[in-house]
This record gives structure tokens, sequence and C-alpha cells, in this order.
């Protein structure tokens, strides 16, 4: 069985869709849920509630359905497959024309740091839906599996030197546990400006303080 992790995408059957679409929504909101299971788009796994069967999933719907963000959920039954949002390099051509160059050195300086970037938010669901999602002024929302606190302060030193004027970058480490904190966070938490992190998970969130020296070791 797949183990669930948080901003992983799921490509629901087409029975499945029917059981949701079934479901007490207003007209605009079945109108973008029936896109979706028109055209077999994913949705991503959110935070999910403790001891319960069914799957909690989101949609986030572009500016035709007034970017709402739906929430779902599913039998395990009814997911066909999982999969994860697209990887940086997949994405640049899509970025405002200054921030492509910035973007490629990014994804190279990752791959130094034997790291790989995943677009989530509005870059990464225009990338795997087509429409549109991103508007002026969007960030770029990343988030980099990390193993340990070494990777990670060089993934972070690598993210903090992202140059672009046209678009600012913002994200996640995601170290082994599913355990997630803001790269700017961390770059302040191990420089000593910070005595705790809010850490995210699968099953929720919560402010967490620990040595530098200790933590993610």
């Amino acid at each position: 069985m797949t183990p669930l992790h948080r901003h992983q995408i799921a490509w629901l059957s087409r029975d499945g869709w029917q059981r949701l679409l079934h479901g007490d929504w207003d007209d605009e909101a079945r109108a973008c849920l029936w896109h979706w299971a028109e055209q077999r788009l994913p949705v991503v796994v959110t935070r999910q509630a403790p001891d319960d069967d069914a799957i909690a999933l989101g949609l986030s719907a572009p500016s035709r359905w007034s970017r709402r963000r739906l929430a779902l959920r599913v039998a395990r039954a009814d997911v066909l497959y999982f999969d994860e949002f697209p990887r940086l390099d997949k994405v640049v051509a899509q970025l405002p024309a200054a921030a492509r160059a910035p973007a490629r050195q990014l994804a190279a300086a990752l791959q130094g740091c034997c790291a790989t970037a995943r677009v989530y938010g509005s870059h990464g669901w225009q990338q795997l839906t087509g429409l549109n999602h991103v508007r002026d002024g969007s960030d770029v929302d990343l988030w980099v599996g990390v193993q340990d606190a070494e990777q990670a302060d060089a993934v972070a030193a690598a993210l903090h030197a992202f140059a672009s004027s046209s678009c600012r970058l913002d994200g996640e480490l995601v170290f082994p546990g599913d355990a997630a904190v803001a790269w700017r966070e961390w770059l302040a938490w191990r420089a000593g400006r910070a005595k705790s992190l809010l850490v995210k998970r699968l099953h929720g969130a919560a402010m967490e303080t620990w040595e530098p020296c200790e933590a993610f070791a």
C-alpha cells in the first residue's frame, strides 16, 4: 500500500469521480468537479484525520471557478494511483522570462545537493492541468526532500541564493517521516534567530523546539 504524504497527487477512478459528483455541491463547485472528472485531472493529498479510513484530498480551482479550494474525501479504493507534482525543470518554461535562468541555475544547484525540487501551488497546478492557476505575483512553491540537517542546510542555501525580481520563492524542506519545515524558517533557526520551528506532518502541525545540533541529525 502506497504511504501517503503531503503534496502527493492522486488520480481517481471513474467510479470515484461519480461518487464525488453525487455529493452536495453548489453549482460552481459541481461544474469544476465535472471538468476534473471529464479531463481525468489529479487532486492532492491534504492533512489527514486520525483513525479515518477515507483519504482527505484537495482540489485547487483555477480562475474559471473563482480559485476555490475544494475539500474532498474518498475511499482508498477510488484512487487509481499516486504521483508527484512536476519537477522544477519541467516548469521553468511557464515562469516569467526574468525568472527562467535563475530557476535553471537553482535546479542545477539542487542537483548538486542530490536533491529534487517539486513545484506545487499555482505553478504546479497549471503545469498539471493546463488551466489558468497562475496570476501576476504568484509565488513559486517548492518542496524538496532532504535526508538530514547537513543536506537541508545545503538545499536551503541554494534556495536562498535564488535571485529574481519577477517572482518570489517559497516552500518547504521535507525530512524522512514527512516532517516539513519552511526553508526560510529553517535558515533562521539554524542561525539562532528562532527557538522553535513549525513542523507540518500528514496528521497535523505543531511548533517544536530542538537544539539545532541535535534535531534532524
